[in-house]
């Protein structure tokens, strides 16, 4: 099977315009706002942007949308470098910000008042929206809409001088109050700040708006092919007509819309994420309950992962439905099933004492790394009478089909012995505290020299070399599929998962996980993928959990 991604239409649009001489290579851009933290919602885009682009041996710049200095900071520029770089994406030397560009925009924007094609509008933005109109009812003109070119351009480089306060005076492109499209009713294009930029400072006390720094900055860059969601279908007029309005050279930036990827279960508006961190409710942009690619990454996803799931939810001009967040485990598991070396560690640790194995003997036993590849090897793991074995695989009165350890059922140790449970230690509540056990020492490596077989294999670890670990279990922000949809005066906040996130404090671990701290994400067997968090210090291990090994989904749909 090939793995070149499926001809969508937006290749195929690239294809012809290449093909046709339209355009004699391809520039694309991706454009965030340096106003939060991205999340998994922005890798389609940029996977389209980055993938068209190199598919065809063009470009990609990384331009930032920086024309809101209320909300944006260096500390997300440099954050969405980590979270792209990350995600296996480089622009190279084509790194921009609209910033660089205002005084192109600015020059613009007098080229606009000079052709009669904008105005200085003194309505506040309350009396502006009420002028706006509706789908069904033309808007009505501002009164400020017929000032003379002159006027215009005075009041306009007055703006630029700093000599208004905000809500004062706007500038809005003069096109048509009674249009159908709703951003072609008079758009405002520039509107005084008084705010600091992160890094004009005060240079500029005025701002232009998004509408019309994208589509010059587009121009300016010489992109070819501006690739947007779905949320900017209605905006390309106006895109059009500011560059048909000043006459920009062909051939011009085009922009072309897809449908955004979406997820169930969490929230994808910065707005709202911003909100969780500012409040307290999760500890940080990189808290692993986040959608946020900078908790993807502390999780321990495989970026490989990310990108898969984006070549294969399809590039449409429809909406699709929101994407299970099923769909994105289940590319991380395939991912890492390959690549993840194989440890062994207990969350709810229950002693296992091996009455008949000598008190000071110690065995190095070998485990493989990865079944999924040889190339991995194996490595040593400490075997001695005292192990610890996972609470859950032992019953005292089992079912029918529990396999695990039971009173006189033998099991096999991963990689090691035959054991058997003789008798069972319990505290003075009833509660099992300890397993007495017995091991056949001709089962070194876990198999029998006369053929007789167990149905049960647990993993172990030696409780004399096992580490204690703090373990992160994390599951979904919200329980509900769609957050949002919550009874009237009922805020989003108020549905979060209590159980997103719980912590054992006192798990083991075989040794040569502590060998991990700047490695892989790893598998426990039988238990899940994990990674070392960043909170790890000399004297103590965390270890989040990445994604379990099974799907858990059925379960929680239930509860939904």
């Amino acid at each position: 099977m090939s793995d070149e991604p499926p001809i969508d239409f937006i290749r195929q649009i690239v294809r012809d315009d290449l093909a046709s001489g339209k355009h004699t290579g391809v520039v694309t851009r991706w454009p965030p706002e340096p106003n939060g933290y991205l999340h998994i919602g922005h890798s389609k885009a940029i996977w389209i942007n980055f993938s068209i682009a190199a598919e065809n041996g063009g470009r990609c710049h990384l331009r930032f949308d920086d024309t809101n200095p209320t909300n944006e900071s260096s500390e997300f520029v440099d954050a969405q470098h980590r979270d792209l770089r990350w995600l296996g994406y480089d622009w190279g030397e084509h790194g921009y910000f609209a910033s660089d560009h205002f005084p192109r925009i600015y020059a613009y924007a007098l080229e606009l008042i000079r052709r009669g094609h904008a105005f200085v509008c003194d309505l506040s933005s309350e009396e502006i929206a009420a002028r706006r109109g509706s789908l069904t009812e033309p808007g009505t003109a501002s009164p400020y809409r017929d000032r003379s070119i002159e006027e215009n351009l005075d009041l306009f480089e007055r703006m630029r001088a700093g000599a208004f306060t905000p809500g004062e005076h706007v500038l809005r492109a003069k096109i048509d109050m009674a249009s159908p499209v709703l951003p072609m009713r008079d758009p405002l294009i520039y509107r005084v700040l008084d705010a600091p930029h992160h890094r004009t400072g005060t240079e500029w006390p005025i701002y232009p708006l998004y509408d019309f720094a994208h589509c010059l900055s587009d121009a300016i860059e010489g992109i070819t092919h501006s690739l947007c969601t779905l949320e900017f279908i209605d905006r390309r007029p106006l895109y059009d007509w500011i560059l048909a309005a000043l006459d920009l050279p062909e051939p011009r930036p085009r922009q072309y819309e897809f449908n955004p990827l979406s997820f169930s279960h969490t929230l994808l508006s910065k707005r709202f994420l911003r909100r969780l961190v500012e409040e307290g409710l999760v500890a940080g942009w990189d808290d692993p309950r986040l959608p946020t690619l900078a908790a993807y990454r502390r999780r321990g996803v495989p970026p490989e992962a990310i990108r898969s799931l984006c070549s294969k939810v399809g590039v449409t001009r429809r909406e699709e439905a929101t994407v299970e967040l099923s769909r994105l485990d289940f590319e991380i598991r395939d991912c890492l099933n390959k690549i993840a070396p194989r440890r062994m560690g207990v969350l709810h640790p229950l002693k296992v004492v091996i009455e008949n194995y000598p008190e000071d003997q110690v065995e190095q036993l070998e485990a493989i790394n990865n079944p999924e590849d040889e190339s991995a090897g194996t490595r040593q793991v400490p075997f001695s009478r005292e192990l610890w074995i996972e609470r859950e695989d032992f019953l005292e009165e089992p079912p029918k089909k529990f396999f695990r350890m039971s009173p006189g059922r033998e099991v096999r140790l991963r990689s090691a012995y035959f054991v058997t449970c003789m008798s069972v230690v319990k505290d003075e509540r009833g509660a099992v505290t300890e397993l007495r056990c017995s091991y056949d020492p001709a089962t070194r490596g876990g198999n029998a020299p006369d053929g007789r077989k167990v149905k049960g294999t647990i993993h172990w670890v030696s409780a004399r070399h096992s580490i204690e670990t703090e373990v992160r279990l994390y599951d979904v922000l919200f329980e509900a599929e769609d957050p949002m949809d919550a009874p009237e005066g009922t805020d989003f906040t108020e549905r979060l998962n209590p159980r997103a996130l719980e912590i054992l404090p006192s798990c083991q671990m075989e040794p040569s996980v502590a060998e991990l701290a700047e490695g892989p994400t790893f598998q426990l067997e039988r238990t899940g993928y994990f990674c070392v968090d960043p909170d790890t210090s000399a004297d103590r291990l965390v270890l989040n959990r990445t994604v379990t090994l099974r799907d858990t989904w059925a379960k929680i749909a239930k509860k939904g």
